[in-house]
């Protein structure tokens, strides 16, 4: 890419092309090396062993009915935007949706470059302030859905005893059709010594949605083991760890202005929609050199 810059500046200088257009075309070049060079320095704050791995996301509205059903669902299109703006493929595995709005709970699978790496920024609570739609004085309601981000692991690196499993078939209530409804193609798997239940109901196929479950219990049974690795460490320091479900780690604002501001890092960013709509990068990249500092805070 480099070498097309010398090009252009060779034709500016032999007159085949005007120093106005060799300049415009230099100037694109430019801007793709800076973005390149960007994004290999922040991937430089990538330490963990699981950062280039493929992420699982899943999504659960808090107390607060429809409203936090709404909001999980929002959160979900969010996700599904940048995903899609990045180039990522994200493979739905089980989704429960409300009759009236919402959804009660969400599992996807976000595969491309160090998907968890990025996405791990976005493990926590999220909490929305908006006028409700579902109110009808217009009222200011607060809202709360968590997000939970995990790698997927290789199935050589976490096996499971085959006794430890119960696993129970069950008619899907999700998409896809008649063949769906009417046949027991979701699988609910559950691991009897950590009580961790799994269902996938979103192929027609038992034994598709059979692997899907099982694949996101060996990364939940993973994301277990190392957390529990991690308390031992910390009670060795004498360290505390924080309860994530009791602290937010971003306010997305829609009322009575406009504003998404991430209590981590301090970073704040008026244009809530656009948010929404996906631009999550300066949320992430500030986590990633947060992270990298040792979490201290910014400075005001």
């Amino acid at each position: 890419m480099i070498e097309e810059v010398g090009i252009f500046l060779e034709l500016a200088d032999e007159n085949e092309l005007s120093e106005a257009e060799a300049l415009s075309e230099v100037g694109l070049l430019m801007e793709d090396i800076k973005e390149r060079l960007d994004k290999m320095e922040l991937e430089t704050l990538f330490s963990g062993k699981y950062d280039f791995c493929d992420a699982i996301m899943s999504l659960h509205p808090g107390a607060g009915g429809l409203e936090s059903q709404d909001w999980a669902e929002m959160l979900l299109r969010m996700y599904s935007r940048w995903c899609e703006q990045k180039g990522y493929e994200v493979e739905l595995v089980d989704l429960l949706s409300d009759d009236e709005a919402g959804i009660k709970s969400a599992t996807f699978i976000v595969r491309g470059h160090a998907a968890y790496g990025y996405l791990q920024a976005e493990k926590g609570v999220h909490r929305m302030i908006r006028i409700s739609p579902f109110d009808t004085s217009k009222r200011r309601h607060t809202s709360f859905a968590s997000v939970d981000v995990i790698p997927e692991v290789a199935e050589e690196e976490f096996v499971i005893n085959p006794d430890d499993l119960k696993i129970d078939t069950f008619r899907s209530s999700g998409a896809g059709g008649q063949h769906v409804n009417k046949t027991d193609s979701a699988v609910r798997i559950t691991h009897l010594p950590s009580g961790i239940v799994v269902s996938c109901q979103n192929d027609r196929s038992q034994h598709s949605n059979r692997r899907q479950a099982m694949l996101v219990l060996q990364a939940r049974l993973a994301e277990l083991s190392r957390q529990e690795q991690d308390d031992e460490i910390n009670a060795e320091r004498g360290h505390q760890r924080e309860i994530a479900w009791g602290s937010q780690i971003r306010t997305y604002t829609f009322h009575p202005f406009t504003l998404v501001k991430d209590h981590r890092t301090g970073v704040e960013v008026g244009q809530v929609d656009a948010v929404m709509n996906g631009m999550l990068d300066p949320f992430i990249e500030a986590y990633l050199r947060w992270k990298a500092r040792g979490s201290i805070p910014l400075k005001k």
